[in-house]
């Protein structure tokens, strides 16, 4: 998925380099308690799904990588899909991919205006870009089952020069603004132009935007954006990621985490402020990335959890538990990686100290955790696949609950 550049590189035997660490954190490799969960599952038969999407009437809309948005109603996954995309997509490999459909947020008034937003890969406009990535607007038809296909209206593109490092990832936030997550551009290092596009304010890619659906242009910039008025892509609400692999708010705080995917050797979690530079590519988590080079982190702002491939290989964002039925885990962050070890960040003073998260009844085989999705009751679900590409219909949905 969008979250395995990591793996893509590894599967190719290509490496980087990483420096050393920038200073001490109060950070600790999972020094809080081991907490115990089971899986109950959802739902099964599906292409990778990526992506998930509540609606008021309970209702889940699943992403699908391959194109199709599925509808998940009473724990019975629909025949008929939702929305089907196959046919605006860049073609994708069976074997391994990051581009697809990646992306679903519904608008905070769905209830009313039944508009709903999606982030997919389509065929590139010019021939320095491998692909593009398109966020675009749909409405629900009268039936909450099925979408409106010919309602669709386009309100961002962004060349993508390589095929991987898409993020893809589209939640609203507090203020009602559309928050998207866009990867570095793709390939090894960020090696694009003299310092990359993460640290490139002249472009979309590597960034958090910010972005403001309710107007009668394609979309506007909200005024407090931290970049209006200056020399930079207007919609930039932070810069500095690699591959930002699902971001959610805290309902109750408001903050923005993310998950970003690291090179070769460290994953990491971030809290996102307004104009944040989250280092990349002049660091890999809280390390320097290329130590020969002047590693200068002056302004950088440090992960507020890191671990290293010994633990995982490739992060995915989940969300802080607001729910009431996982005994342990109200006010964590609760997070996985893609190879299968689930974590909780638990706050403790100015610190977050990590958790693991034992999960019982672990299907057996291969298990890769995809995504996470809340529904209307804060509770949590994970989105898997069984496969490293997206072929098969190997993926599986499944709700977390006390063992």
């Amino acid at each position: 998925m969008s979250n395995l550049g990591l793996v893509f590189i590894i599967l190719n035997g290509l490496l980087a380099a990483c420096g050393e660490p920038v200073k001490k954190r109060n950070l600790e490799k999972s020094v809080a308690v081991d907490i115990p969960l089971n899986l109950e599952k959802i739902a099964e038969g599906l292409h990778p799904p990526v992506a998930a999407a509540f609606s008021p009437e309970g209702l889940m809309y699943v992403c699908e990588q391959t194109g199709q948005i599925r509808v998940l109603e009473n724990n019975t996954l629909l025949a008929e899909p939702f929305l089907n995309l196959e046919s605006k997509l860049v073609k994708i490999s069976g074997a391994y991919d990051e581009r697809g459909l990646l992306g679903i947020a519904l608008h905070p008034d769905f209830r009313n205006n039944k508009k709903f937003y999606v982030y997919y890969s389509a065929p590139g406009t010019d021939k320095e870009s491998d692909h593009q990535s398109v966020i675009a607007e749909y409405q629900v038809s009268n039936n909450p089952r099925l979408a409106n296909a010919s309602t669709e209206r386009i309100l961002l593109t962004i060349p993508q020069p390589e095929s991987n490092h898409n993020g893809g990832d589209l939640k609203f936030g507090p203020d009602g603004y559309l928050y998207i997550g866009v990867g570095d551009g793709g390939g090894a290092g960020d090696r694009h132009g003299e310092k990359g596009n993460g640290q490139n304010l002249n472009t979309r890619l590597g960034k958090i935007l910010r972005i403001d659906v309710n107007t009668d242009q394609a979309y506007g910039i909200p005024a407090d954006n931290p970049f209006v008025g200056k020399e930079a892509k207007q919609e930039i609400w932070a810069f500095g990621l690699r591959n930002p692999w699902r971001l959610s708010f805290d309902k109750n705080s408001g903050q923005l985490f993310v998950a970003d995917v690291g090179q070769n050797k460290f994953e990491e979690v971030n809290i996102i402020e307004k104009g944040g530079n989250y280092g990349w590519n002049i660091m890999e988590a809280s390390y320097c990335f290329d130590p020969e080079q002047n590693c200068n982190k002056a302004g950088l702002i440090l992960p507020i959890a890191e671990y290293e491939h010994e633990e995982g290989i490739s992060i995915t964002g989940g969300f802080v538990y607001r729910g009431k039925k996982l005994i342990g885990l109200t006010d964590d962050y609760i997070f996985a990686d893609w190879k299968g070890p689930m974590f909780y960040l638990e706050k403790k003073g100015d610190s977050w100290v990590r958790g693991l998260i034992k999960l019982r009844a672990k299907p057996s085989g291969d298990f890769k955790i995809l995504s996470f999705a809340e529904d209307n009751d804060a509770e949590l679900y994970i989105l898997t696949n069984q496969e490293v590409g997206p072929k098969d219909t190997k993926g599986a949905i499944y709700k977390l609950i006390n063992p």
